[in-house]
């Protein structure tokens, strides 16, 4: 199997999983977050921000994981 083949299976994959992390989240979690807090998670910016920065650290921790010293 060639390389460029796993590495477009392995981002199938985490993108698919961060799909579902995503669903999870904006289902079960941010819904029963509102409940216990509704007057600061109202404020949708507020968790989507949070949502993209988390993403965004996810994203960076596997690149600086798997990438090598050159």
């Amino acid at each position: 199997m060639s390389p460029r083949i796993k590495v477009l299976g392995v981002f199938a994959i985490l993108g698919f999983l961060l799909g579902e992390v995503a669903y999870v989240m904006y289902n079960w979690v941010i819904p029963g977050l509102i409940a216990l807090f509704p007057v600061i998670l109202e404020l949708e910016w507020l968790y989507w921000g949070l949502l993209g920065s988390l993403t965004t650290v996810v994203v960076l921790v596997i690149w600086a994981t798997i990438s090598s010293v050159r």
